[in-house]
């Protein structure tokens, strides 16, 4: 599946305006999608509610899985939008994936239709849409990538998607890197993935770096690698928006590298799971420029 080709939505009953949604994740608090879904569902013509379900202040955990999807099927949500640390674990939970969400191991937008609760992942294109306006001549790069979680695997399927000509992929969990690299070779081809613990050897032979760890996120301050790494001739990107200026992108910058910062995921990562959850297309520079009044 190509960027360029539009990710089909789930279509919803042509005369339905009226849309609950949520968000199921730990340390959410401070997510800008609930504001972002709801103000386009305006700018749409739709009644659109989004609420946080935050397992810190709610109290739950993955076990608690199964409940929480009874409960928000039963109070009427047409799907929400999972973060971490749930992208994998909800899948066992699901009656059907769509084929990329599969290969990935990993859902982050789940919709409620007939009965059923559909997986679908918009963590992938989103990333390598935010790349591709960025910088769509690096696309080829060969690349780092660090962390392996749900965010991790999706940003390793784009670059491959995208073209890089091989990527790396680096966790402190060496049996985590070991497990994603081969989902990835298994769809991708194993000459242009591979897991190391080599950090510093793995980005001597690299052109970019993206962080896809939860290290600079609020509440998570810090590097996700050694700062001596970082060299004026990488590009750099993180995952992470919450800051939006994360010490890893600071650090970029003040090198003069490149850099792709955790806002474009955020916003088109939106984008797609509006589609797929009303049925609507969204307008996606609208979204974007409303992510930036709100960053701002």
């Amino acid at each position: 599946m190509s960027l360029v080709e539009s990710v089909p939505a789930v279509t919803s009953t042509p005369t339905k305006t009226s849309f609950a949604l949520g968000l199921v994740g730990a340390g959410i608090g401070g997510s800008l999608t609930p504001a972002m879904q709801e103000r386009e569902g305006r700018e749409t013509g739709l009644n659109l509610t989004y609420r946080l379900l935050d397992a810190d202040r709610l109290g739950y955990g993955a076990d608690d899985l199964p409940e929480i999807l009874t409960w928000v099927r039963r109070l009427g949500f047409d799907g929400i939008n999972v973060t971490h640390p749930f992208k994998q674990r909800i899948i066992e939970h699901l009656d059907d994936l769509s084929d990329d969400a599969r290969d990935l191991g990993a859902v982050n937008t789940v919709v409620f239709r007939d009965g059923c609760a559909l997986g679908r992942n918009t963590d992938w294109t989103g990333w390598g849409r935010a790349f591709q306006r960025r910088l769509p001549d690096a696309v080829t790069d060969p690349a780092v990538l660090v962390g392996t979680g749900g965010a991790g695997a999706a940003v390793g399927y784009a670059l491959l998607d995208q073209g890089a000509e091989h990527v790396a992929v680096v966790d402190l969990d060496t049996a985590k890197a070991e497990a994603c690299a081969a989902r990835l070779a298994a769809r991708f081809g194993a000459d242009r993935v591979r897991a190391t613990d080599d950090l510093a050897g793995a980005l001597a032979q690299a052109r970019g770096l993206v962080n896809a760890t939860p290290t600079g996120m609020t509440g998570h301050p810090g590097l996700p690698v050694p700062a001596a790494l970082v060299r004026d001739d990488l590009w750099v990107s993180d995952v992470v928006y919450f800051p939006l200026e994360t010490e890893l992108i600071r650090l970029a910058r003040s090198r003069g590298c490149r850099v792709v910062p955790g806002g474009g995921m955020a916003v088109f990562q939106a984008v797609a799971a509006f589609e797929h959850f009303t049925g609507h297309v969204p307008d996606a520079e609208r979204m974007v420029q409303h992510f930036e009044e709100l960053t701002r």
